[in-house]
């Protein structure tokens, strides 16, 4: 009896080409809920294409894309949201001048009966779900700009969440952080994991995906070359699939895996 769980995303087999060029070549990932699966790769090795594709902001060429082991129709953004997947940038596509309420109201402002922006209510449940995400967040009336970069990953987070987001995808979110921001930002990854959120996490940094990863995926020219546990691999092997494309002992090799040297 197998007692896996359901995935919450499958995505099996994608391909997309631009212009003759192979972006993403027949490529498979999956994610769990509460897991974090790392996506790596050198700069153009199409992991970032393939979570566009995830997130509406491209169209596959082949493929099937499953979300609650349901074939999922993801033809833009707007798709992606009624899946519950949300996007955070790393510019994390803030509002500087406006505060935290504001910023998680952008676009979907609550009204007060006579029209107006209802700022008591707007308050309140932004208080209330940075309460859950990060507990000793207290600057609600100070515009975002004024905030910690740590904080406005908060923010950024707490945007997503209060939308009902299953399914993250965090592109570089310690990207020019220091190492207190950081650690604030592992703690924020940890909550949303402890709530069953999964996130695809995109990162240059090998210490942050051994940190805060519970698996990873490197691509190399557009190939999945391998998947494995954190706990299964180490830092150097994981260096050897992005480099060299060798998928080692630990790891489940992809299309794009050369053969482990023995």
């Amino acid at each position: 009896m197998n007692d896996k769980p359901t995935p919450l995303v499958e995505m099996d087999n994608i391909s997309i080409a631009f212009g003759g060029i192979q972006a993403v070549d027949d490529a498979s990932v999956d994610l769990y809920p509460g897991e974090v699966m790392a996506l790596l790769g050198h700069n153009g090795a199409g992991k970032s294409t393939l979570i566009k594709i995830l997130s509406g902001a491209y169209k596959r060429d082949a493929g099937e894309i499953r979300v609650d082991g349901k074939a999922a129709e993801i033809h833009n953004p707007r798709d992606a949201k009624k899946y519950g997947i949300e996007t955070i940038y790393q510019t994390l596509a803030l509002a500087d001048n406006v505060d935290a309420a504001a910023n998680l109201f952008l676009g979907r402002e609550r009204l007060t009966r006579w029209g107006t922006l209802d700022d008591v209510a707007m308050e309140a449940e932004a208080r209330k779900v940075m309460g859950r995400l990060n507990p000793r967040f207290q600057r609600f009336k100070d515009p975002v700009k004024q905030l910690s970069g740590g904080q406005r990953q908060s923010v950024a987070i707490a945007r997503a969440i209060l939308f009902n987001a299953r399914i993250l995808i965090m592109d570089e979110p310690t990207a020019a952080l220091g190492p207190q921001e950081t650690t604030q930002v592992g703690e924020l990854v940890k909550q949303l994991k402890s709530e069953g959120i999964g996130i695809f996490l995109i990162s240059h940094d090998i210490h942050d995906v051994f940190d805060l990863s519970d698996r990873v995926c490197v691509m190399k020219n557009g190939q999945v070359v391998g998947t494995a546990s954190t706990d299964d691999v180490t830092k150097d092997e994981v260096l050897g699939m992005i480099i060299l494309g060798k998928c080692p002992p630990g790891a489940v090799p992809g299309p794009g895996a050369l053969s482990a040297v023995a």
